[in-house]
């Protein structure tokens, strides 16, 4: 568990299903992930999965005790990480993804973390605004290299990547 002026980043719990299909059900909010708006039931079933893997951080807000989003970090190979970020849409532009992000990273690399990096949709422009002033360099920009969905034909509907990273020694 970490706290920042704001924010309890921590496990997820029972009690957090409510807010989690709050905003995995909005089809704003999930966009740019690789699923779709989330039923009721299907976000109970990712909320087990969440809360037995510790790559998944909830991000709780410390005045209302409301889940109010999420970042992920996975582990990677050659000491590195992948970061992401699912946030409630009532709280996109207040700083709560930057915050969550600036204390998860700062942990991350002074606990001997060589290189956290991010893939984003070039489309998805407050990401990618984000990971740059996290300090995070542009480092690939990818052209169709990857689907999460079809067409009603069959034919996987191609979308592009931009990599960025930052290693532990700029931090």
């Amino acid at each position: 568990m970490i706290e920042t002026e704001r924010l309890i980043l921590r496990r997820y719990k029972k009690e957090d299903l409510q807010d989690l299909y709050e905003y995995l059900s909005d089809e704003e909010v999930v966009k740019y992930e690789p699923y779709k708006p989330m039923t009721l039931e299907e976000a109970a079933e990712t909320l087990e999965w969440r809360m037995g893997t510790e790559e998944m951080i909830a991000a709780e807000h410390k005045d209302t005790h409301k889940m109010i989003g999420n970042v992920y970090l996975g582990r990677r190979d050659f000491d590195a990480l992948e970061i992401g970020y699912v946030f409630n849409r009532q709280y996109w532009g207040q700083g709560y993804a930057r915050e969550s992000c600036e204390a998860l990273i700062k942990q991350a690399f002074s606990e001997g973390v060589h290189r956290v990096f991010a893939e984003c949709d070039p489309q998805n422009e407050s990401s990618w605004r984000l990971l740059e002033s996290l300090g995070f360099r542009r480092e690939a920009f990818f052209r169709q290299n990857v689907y999460f969905w079809k067409d009603e034909a069959g034919k996987p509907i191609w979308k592009d990547t931009y990599v960025y990273a930052k290693l532990g020694h700029e931090a």
